[in-house]
């Protein structure tokens, strides 16, 4: 197959392994023809980095036509306005998570895709990697007999420290919890056991400002308001009758993630939803505990395999895994979760998806042709 060429907005931190693994471990089929920023300083360097040809505007990269794939890694609230200019100039457009930040853009934007007939795939793509892929197939295996339930935390520190340059988003929707980190966990388990049909749960925001207390951030001592839920615990009820429960707070010190799916014949601990491998093992009722090896290959970093998915997809015909429909219905839940805080109610979710189909056991570099 042919390459496909790819434009990349945004140079910021998260634009790194994007760029080293779409010019390194995904080569044979991507090749990054321009990179873009609102502080073109940014995409020189990156652009020098990683040895990508070209330095456009946003404008310029939108208008190549030999651009096929638009890589969005811009701020959450740029993401859906994004994708849509992206579209409109006959684009494929991948964005990082979340997919947009309320319905109806997403809506827009699946709309003008499926109009114009192009593809669109949003973060996380963690989950086809070695370790989310190998417990589906445990799963779809039969070795922890009918799953019924799941439990899920991501307890993280706050950013109180002002050391990351852009800060202040993870202090406003998009950057909370639930919609920074969530989508990992949502889409490992919608991966695992399939759509979510009803939500509820209580989302609390602890303060609402925070004093930068680090001496090495551009922001010290500055007093920032905080605009999101900062502590989130949400119950899932699946379609196919399982129930999981989702804890995400960003009100503590470090990295403490966890996530487990029960079964009528043993208990799965799955790796950190965040990454692509880790290690896996199953409970059993006889009380033995086994670790279990990777049946798929990409365990390491792999950020941007999931628009390698899309470039193989592009010229077979075939849906993309990570797509927006997935991102979209990651997305109702996020906001159903909010809502039912908020009302005190379950929350019926409008939209519904198939699972995500399963990489095959294959060859590392074209299994994703399939």
């Amino acid at each position: 197959m042919r390459k496909i060429k790819i434009g990349v907005i945004g140079a910021g931190m998260i634009s790194g392994i994007y760029l080293k693994n779409c010019t390194g471990m995904f080569d044979n089929i991507l090749e990054v023809k321009a990179i873009a920023d609102l502080m073109p300083e940014l995409a020189r360097k990156r652009a020098e980095e990683y040895n990508i040809p070209n330095v456009y505007t946003v404008d310029e990269l939108l208008n190549d036509p030999e651009i096929e794939i638009v890589l969005n890694l811009t701020a959450p609230a740029a993401h859906a306005p994004l994708n849509l200019k992206a579209l409109h100039a006959g684009k494929h457009v991948y964005t990082e998570k979340p997919f947009a930040l309320n319905r109806a853009d997403a809506a827009e934007v699946l709309a003008l895709a499926e109009q114009k007939g192009l593809l669109v795939g949003c973060a996380p793509d963690t989950f086809l990697g070695a370790g989310i892929q190998t417990c589906i197939k445990l799963i779809d295996d039969g070795w922890i007999g009918t799953p019924y339930s799941a439990s899920g935390t991501i307890i993280m520190g706050n950013a109180s420290g002002g050391m990351h340059p852009n800060f202040q988003n993870f202090l406003k929707l998009g950057g909370d919890p639930i919609m920074d980190m969530g989508p990992y966990y949502l889409t490992a388990l919608i991966a695992l056991l399939g759509p979510v049909s009803r939500v509820t749960g209580s989302a609390q925001q602890l303060k609402k400002e925070i004093k930068i207390n680090n001496p090495k951030s551009h922001a010290y001592g500055q007093i920032v308001p905080v605009e999101a839920p900062t502590n989130v615990t949400a119950v899932l009820d699946f379609a196919n009758g399982a129930i999981a429960s989702l804890q995400a707070a960003k009100e503590s010190f470090g990295y403490a993630p966890r996530l487990e799916v029960y079964g009528t014949e043993g208990n799965l601990i799955v790796p950190d939803p965040n990454f692509f491998g880790g290690t896996i093992s199953i409970k059993f009722a006889n009380g033995e505990t086994k670790e279990i090896p990777h049946s798929h290959p990409y365990a390491e970093e792999g950020r941007g395999m999931g628009v390698a998915d899309m470039a193989y997809a592009i010229q077979s015909g075939r849906e993309n895994r990570a797509n927006g429909r997935l991102a979209s219905h990651v997305l109702d839940i996020s906001l159903g979760i909010f809502e039912a805080s908020e009302t005190g109610k379950h929350v019926h979710l409008q939209s519904s998806i198939d699972r995500p189909k399963p990489l095959p056991l294959g060859l590392k570099y074209n299994m994703l042709d399939a």
